[in-house]
């Protein structure tokens, strides 16, 4: 199932990451996770730069992650580096050093290294923990919720996922009207 032209397929991130970390995992399920939240943050950023050439304007939301679609695309990264920190403290593994999002006013500029390094130090950090504490105990989100780290990690997966639809429906709003 190949997206569109520079994203990858489910089978090219299999066949790319062989012979490395993620070829390690002691728990199959993170390393589906981790590989599923890169190739959902890489389609997030495809979309966010094809909205970006569409001139696509956010408007009619009061909340502040969507003044801009800078802003949007720093909100999703920050979340996907939150996501990485708060795990490893609930696990008691290091800081994975991810670092702070660029500035909305150059994040344009730093979008592609960024997500790099953000991608880059999601691998590690994961793949020797064994299964069991992906799915106890339950832990307090910064939101409020108690989810066990599994959980988290799908929450992760789906917050790209859910900010790129909404981006693709306003591209597609926008080319209907002209």
């Amino acid at each position: 199932m190949t997206q569109t032209s520079s994203s990858l397929a489910w089978g090219d991130l299999m066949v790319n990451h062989t012979g490395g970390i993620l070829d390690r995992y002691q728990y199959m399920g993170a390393r589906a996770l981790v590989l599923l939240q890169e190739e959902e943050l890489r389609r997030f950023v495809e979309t966010w730069k094809t909205a970006k050439d569409a001139g696509i304007r956010i408007t009619g939301c009061e909340d502040p992650n969507y003044e801009s679609l800078e802003k949007l695309v720093a909100h999703v990264l920050w979340w996907a580096r939150d996501y990485m920190t708060w795990v490893c403290d609930r696990l008691g593994l290091p800081d994975p050093e991810i670092r702070m999002v660029p500035r909305t006013d150059v994040i344009e500029v730093e979008l592609d290294a960024y997500l790099e390094h953000l991608l880059d130090r999601w691998r590690s950090p994961l793949c020797d923990i064994p299964e069991e504490p992906f799915f106890g105990p339950q832990h307090t989100t910064r939101w409020g919720t108690e989810l066990p780290i599994e959980a988290l990690l799908e929450h992760a997966v789906v917050h790209p996922m859910r900010h790129r639809l909404q981006l693709l429906e306003l591209v597609e709003q926008a080319n209907h009207k002209e």
